[in-house]
């Protein structure tokens, strides 16, 4: 996720990121990445990449002939990233950037994956231009947006608790993510990809115990950073308590929605 984008992580945020929000984007990784169609020797940007989830996983597809580099503006979140990644093959290059400002020549990579990123980008068109500059002439292009609130329940409790406990613009921020689809595939063909499409993922996510994990999640992400910042730790805790109380007790098993979008350059 980058910087200057609506979704931002200071502190140690980042690496309560990488352990708290890996349960939910594992699904979603793996269903990404199958999308892409990689194959031994690809190259592949992963766009805001965050700590790397989805980089990790395109590297081992890619393999040992493969390249693999990752962009985000947050350096915290890199620094995480780079941290975590297992020494295999291929090597993934972790760069700072901004998705409208990319290092890299025109034409480099195979594949482009955005994991829970494009939602963030205060100018998606400008970003998917200069995606399409750094994607090779039939590259594909891969990412998630998260959609249909309603059917994620413990993200209609999570912004509940934003609601009531943090500000209404960071509540804004995280109601507008999950409908961003619709933008997604417009600035797509905007932007000159072909043949853009969409499909709704649902999958289970179980996490470990609410007790501790609710709380933890919201600290690693900014909706809970804001009620940290604005009200202190006393309220993050009401806030997740809330968030408890607001889901069934008997399960910590619950379903995530996103939409899965693909284009060709």
């Amino acid at each position: 996720m980058a910087d200057a984008t609506g979704f931002h992580l200071k502190g140690s945020a980042p690496e309560r990121y990488e352990h708290y929000v890996a349960p939910i984007m594992a699904p979603f990784v793996t269903a990404l990445v199958d999308a892409a169609d990689l194959y031994p020797g690809a190259t592949v940007l992963d766009l805001a990449c965050g700590t790397g989830f989805a980089a990790r996983a395109a590297a081992a597809q890619a393999g040992p002939t493969g390249r693999v580099a990752g962009a985000d503006a947050n350096e915290a979140m890199l620094k995480v990233a780079v941290d975590r990644h297992p020494r295999l093959y291929p090597d993934i290059e972790f760069t700072p950037a901004l998705a409208d400002d990319l290092p890299y020549p025109d034409a480099a990579f195979d594949a482009v994956l955005c994991q829970q990123g494009a939602q963030f980008f205060p100018d998606l068109d400008a970003a998917l231009r200069e995606t399409a500059r750094v994607l090779r002439p039939g590259g594909r292009f891969a990412a998630t947006v998260w959609s249909n609130l309603e059917a994620s329940p413990y993200f209609v409790a999570q912004l509940a608790a934003v609601e009531q406990y943090g500000d209404p613009e960071t509540a804004a921020v995280f109601r507008a993510a999950f409908h961003s689809a619709d933008r997604l595939i417009a600035a797509l063909d905007r932007a000159g990809f072909r043949q853009p499409t969409r499909r709704d993922l649902t999958f289970p996510v179980t996490f470990p115990p609410l007790q501790d994990y609710v709380r933890g999640h919201l600290s690693a992400i900014p909706w809970g950073q804001t009620i940290t910042d604005t009200a202190g730790e006393e309220a993050l805790t009401r806030a997740a308590d809330t968030i408890r109380a607001a889901l069934p007790a008997d399960t910590n098993t619950f379903p995530f929605t996103a939409t899965l979008v693909t284009a060709h350059r």
